[in-house]
């Protein structure tokens, strides 16, 4: 898979130049820089808000600035909620019964709070005369709009999900964590609570006096609130990666372990989310210490810059484009599935787009093949019982009788607009370069094998049956979603072609081939790109915009649209081949 070392970066970052801003670390060393800030505070009565993202641990974050700072009074948000019952019956329209699938929340934080306890704590809060006052937790920034000092606890998506998976947090105003199925938590953080904390969020960054990072349990970092808008500031005017993560699953290969340089001793890793901005981390570099903060915080600071005005008009602060990793080399077949089309994605869920999506063969091997599209002359109605009776204990579903494979090799895109039947079949590693509706993947069959958890994976059959193209045959496909690549320009050096995505998906790609330079402009709209050929390349501005970006094989970045001009060649160990690009962008 390599012929030389893995140089894949792990850990890419943003160093924030032109900084005085130090990282403050450990318990006590946090504690007391707070205290000295609250000391030198003015007035008689000081109020100091600790605002928190769900998947913070409380319990460690108490137990220290609690108990280590002196507070004359001390509110937890949670006890001015609703009740647990009472909230369970507020997000439930949104949560449903529904093992996998909710519905984005329109609710706020303001809707969890009970209002009389409120009225009461305000009263409470402006007879008292002096001394220090700390409220903590959700919704903290919505009890006292005259608090003297504001803290945000800000955390990763994925440090969350690895957190639901030990149940050591629960979702917000809720003891639940020791759910049996942790993927419940999961689901209620996707459509409500991270939606809900997010609405928060956005209306807080320019009041934060300190971000607090707990992502690393027992080891918090405070920095001031103005250093990471400065390191936001600073990451949006340049090309930049956010931090990637992998995981296992029970169709996971090879490749990612020696390409990527991961844990060899881990049986297989299947994903990388090396671009969903909503599920990635953004690391920010100050002196010789690291931040970590979700990499939607860049999103939503910075919309109009990282995005451009087209694509921000459409998509609002959302990131639009997702570019993962599925590694199915030495493994096997990923589920059979479908996705939905954008009307019901929009009334069944809430999501104004779907997930579109295409298949790249960063590497294949020799028996790699897709299932994309039907077979010719099926019939619905059978394909469809095959599936109810063998997700019944019947006998396996015959795939290949209803679905149509394709051989597929390095180098190949395979083009999959929503309502098209497909997966990778084994020995496949695939670039999935999609929409970002995230989770809405209807699963109709997964070869009657057990997830990591040993328990059946969640099957769709009847949300799969309601959006299935059944005219997307084997004809059609091949005409349509096989390879369908062309040459645009070439020059010195270089050849530019167009391979996706088709006339259903609003996002373009184009590969680059080159031995040379070549010249790209982000046109007013963000770029993101991966090396899929060759070992190494640079990625600079002309006018000297920002400093040279160095990329590495099979790494995924991201070029805002305020960029404007760069180009990408050949550099150090990339500099003796052929290097490719593969580059996704929104259509005009």
């Amino acid at each position: 898979m390599l012929s030389n070392p893995s140089y894949f970066n792990l850990k890419p970052f943003t160093e924030v130049k032109n900084s005085n801003f130090r990282v403050t670390k450990g318990w006590k060393p946090v504690c007391e820089k707070l205290k000295r800030i609250i000391d030198s505070l003015s007035g008689n009565k000081k109020i100091i808000v600790i605002e928190t993202y769900q998947g913070v641990i409380h319990e460690e974050v108490m137990e220290n600035i609690r108990y280590r700072t002196k507070f004359k009074r001390f509110i937890n948000t949670v006890d001015i909620m609703l009740s647990q019952d009472e909230i369970t019956r507020l997000v439930y329209p949104d949560v449903t019964d529904d093992p996998l699938f909710g519905f984005m929340t329109r609710l706020t934080m303001n809707d969890y709070f009970d209002p009389e306890k409120v009225r009461a704590v305000r009263k409470d809060l402006n007879e008292i005369p002096e001394g220090v006052i700390l409220i903590y937790g959700y919704g903290a920034s919505l009890i006292s709009q005259d608090y003297d000092l504001l803290v945000y606890a800000d955390m990763a998506r994925w440090e969350i999900q690895l957190r639901m998976r030990k149940h050591l947090v629960d979702n917000i105003g809720l003891t639940n964590r020791d759910c049996e199925d942790w993927g419940l938590l999961y689901k209620q953080g996707f459509f409500v609570d991270w939606r809900v904390c997010d609405r928060l969020k956005k209306q807080l960054f320019d009041k934060w006096d300190f971000l607090l990072d707990t992502n690393i349990q027992g080891e918090p970092k405070l920095i001031e609130g103005k250093a990471v808008m400065k390191g936001l500031q600073q990451t949006v005017r340049k090309p930049f990666s956010v931090v990637p993560y992998f995981d296992q699953g029970p169709w996971g290969g090879q490749w990612m372990k020696e390409v990527c340089g991961l844990d060899k001793s881990s049986p297989n890793y299947a994903w990388c989310f090396n671009c969903v901005p909503e599920e990635n981390s953004l690391l920010l570099k100050f002196g010789d210490d690291m931040i970590e903060i979700p990499s939607i915080d860049l999103v939503f600071r910075h919309p109009m810059e990282l995005l451009g005005d087209n694509v921000y008009r459409r998509f609002g602060d959302e990131f639009p484009i997702r570019f993962d990793f599925l590694d199915t080399m030495k493994g096997g077949n990923l589920s059979l599935q479908v996705h939905p089309l954008t009307e019901y994605i929009r009334k069944n869920f809430g999501m104004d787009y779907t997930q579109d999506e295409s298949y790249y063969l960063v590497d294949a091997g020799e028996d790699a093949k897709v299932y994309l599209g039907l077979r010719e002359d099926i019939d619905p109605d059978a394909m469809i019982a095959g599936l109810k009776a063998a997700q019944a204990g019947g006998p396996p579903f015959n795939a290949e009788r209803y679905v149509q494979t394709w051989p597929v090799k390095k180098h190949d895109h395979m083009l999959i607009p929503a309502g098209t039947v497909h997966c990778s079949g084994k020995n496949c590693m695939v670039l999935e370069i999609s929409a970002t509706p995230y989770i809405f993947t209807f699963k109709l069959w997964d070869w009657g094998r057990m997830g990591l958890d040993g328990k059946p994976r969640p099957i769709n059959i009847e949300h799969g049956r309601n959006v299935i193209q059944w005219d997307r045959t084997a004809a059609w496909t091949k005409q349509n979603l096989v390879n369908r690549i062309e040459k645009i320009a070439e020059g010195n050096g270089w050849i530019e072609e167009r391979t996706g995505l088709h006339e259903k998906e609003f996002i373009e790609t184009r590969r680059h081939r080159f031995t040379g330079k070549v010249e790209h402009d982000t046109n007013g709209t963000v770029n993101v790109i991966c090396l899929v050929g060759g070992d190494e390349v640079i990625v600079e501005s002309p006018e000297e915009l920002f400093e040279p970006f160095i990329v590495h094989y099979a790494e995924v970045f991201i070029v805002p649209a305020c960029t404007g001009r760069y180009s990408i060649r050949p550099y150090g160990k990339g500099k003796s081949g052929t290097c490719i690009t593969i580059k996704a962008y929104v259509r005009g």
